[in-house]
């Protein structure tokens, strides 16, 4: 009896690994059509890279701003920082003037809010400013970063500079909105618990 009990367990353990080893077997062209594609390296590698952040930081940026309560925008931490109503204000015209840059595209009125407190407004510019750089970035891939454009100053450097100064841009951006709302009692959006 008890030999006729091992051999029905060892029977059905063979039958449960014979199964998974057929289901491994049958998702195997899938794993290796995926690491073809894997294999084929991007054209674009850069600027591929730089428009997936884009969606990251536009998603993040414009929560950070969006979770800000609208009498909190003349907040500034010590007197010498700006408001965040400032910062904003700053994040919409820095993503202009390098997406413009980056893209070789003429930069669009921007239209300055009447307050820098005023919530409504600066929302809706940096979602503008988003907006745009998704348009200026879409002209834009590797063969052209060595490309000589005029950045601050007036100095000469390569297209390459406008988007690497935009990412860094977005990283400070988002540090500083962050530590406001911190300050403030609020969890920055990629603090926030997963919903």
């Amino acid at each position: 009896m008890k030999r006729a009990v091992v051999f029905l367990i060892l029977l059905a353990a063979t039958a449960v690994l014979f199964g998974q080893e057929n289901k491994t077997e049958q998702t195997k062209p899938a794993q290796d059509k995926a690491q073809t594609d894997k294999a084929q390296p991007d054209k674009n590698p850069v600027t591929t890279v730089v428009k997936e952040m884009l969606e990251r930081q536009q998603k993040n940026l414009t929560a950070a701003v969006a979770e800000m309560p609208a009498d909190k925008f003349g907040y500034k931490p010590t007197p010498e920082q700006m408001t965040f109503g400032h910062l904003v204000l700053h994040m919409a015209t820095s993503n202009i003037e390098l997406c413009s840059k980056a893209g070789n595209m003429p930069p669009p009125p921007l239209g300055r809010p009447a307050q820098e407190t005023d919530k409504e407004s600066l929302l809706a510019l940096l979602n503008k400013s988003f907006l745009y750089c998704n348009a200026a970035l879409a002209h834009v891939d590797d063969s052209k970063l060595g490309e000589t454009i005029e950045v601050f100053g007036g100095r000469q450097a390569p297209r390459a500079f406008a988007l690497i100064a935009l990412t860094n841009d977005w990283a400070d951006h988002y540090s500083a909105a962050a530590t406001y709302l911190r300050l403030n009692g609020l969890l920055p959006p990629t603090a926030q618990p997963k919903k």
